[in-house]
């Protein structure tokens, strides 16, 4: 009995081992270190996205950064001038560890800008005909600087109700045939990384990448529903995205709403 007693506590320490050890491998993470081919120096502040994971992080100083990663996972790196690269996760990276990573600097050249200055007569009704209007009312939102979110008078789902129910449902083609994509939204909320670096950016880059689809599709998702030009064409990436998020939403539930009374009339 003792004997046995001894075979069953090894047997179940060897299972929770095992166990351990399982988590350990799913939940790793992979370090790399970005060099700039310019200048054969570390670049800092580099963006890095997991987008199979829908987590992000930066470049230290030294241009070095760590992220929660798997083998076959896509790292998505983009810096300011400079390409933007995907980067697979390889078993020999996580075996081995820090990987050295070139980053290409982009030639930017700078087109001829032309600034018209308002010329003012003094007279005010004159004056106020020459000012240009945006159409866009925004609200601003905590812990955000800068520009707000677009309000306007109705709510979003007043103005997503506007767009479901159009025999062209540009928003159910992309939304229907994109779930996977478009539930990687809430994750994006809800990394706090990732936020911030969409907060910054006005590029839709990151977006495009992360919800598989191009920019014009992005704009005219946000377009769809009932955001103003104005809005998109000003609007960060972070605001971009809560736009977005709020449209799914409201799309899901209007979905779903749909789907029950088809069923009580079948």
């Amino acid at each position: 009995m003792r004997y046995f007693l001894i075979f069953l506590l090894c047997f179940f320490t060897a299972i929770a081992n095992s166990q351990d050890s399982t988590n350990v491998k799913t939940q790793t993470t992979v370090t790399g270190t970005i060099i700039s081919t310019s200048t054969n120096g570390p670049l800092s502040q580099v963006n890095i996205v997991n987008i199979n994971q829908v987590v992000g992080t930066s470049t230290n100083d030294e241009g070095v950064f760590e992220i929660r990663a798997k083998a076959n996972d896509t790292l998505h790196l983009s810096y300011l001038g400079y390409k933007s690269i995907k980067v697979r996760v390889t078993n020999d990276w996580l075996k081995f560890g820090n990987t050295e990573i070139n980053m290409t600097e982009l030639a930017l050249a700078l087109e001829e800008v032309t600034v018209t200055q308002l010329k003012l007569t003094g007279y005010l009704e004159v004056d106020m005909k020459m000012i240009p209007i945006t159409s866009n009312n925004r609200y601003r939102i905590s812990g955000l600087s800068g520009i707000g979110y677009e309000g306007g008078k109705s709510n979003i789902a007043n103005k997503v109700l506007g767009a479901i129910f159009n025999p062209a449902d540009f928003l159910y083609s992309m939304f229907g045939k994109k779930p996977n994509e478009m539930r990687k939204l809430r994750k994006m909320k809800e990394d706090d990384e990732i936020r911030n670096q969409l907060a910054k950016r006005f590029d839709r880059e990151m977006l495009m990448v992360l919800l598989q689809v191009n920019k014009f599709d992005l704009d005219e998702i946000v377009n769809q529903c009932n955001y103003s030009r104005d809005f998109i064409n000003s609007a960060n990436d972070l605001q971009m995205l809560d736009a977005i998020s709020q449209c799914y939403e409201e799309y899901k539930v209007i979905s779903r709403n749909k789907d029950k009374k088809r069923g009580k009339k079948g």
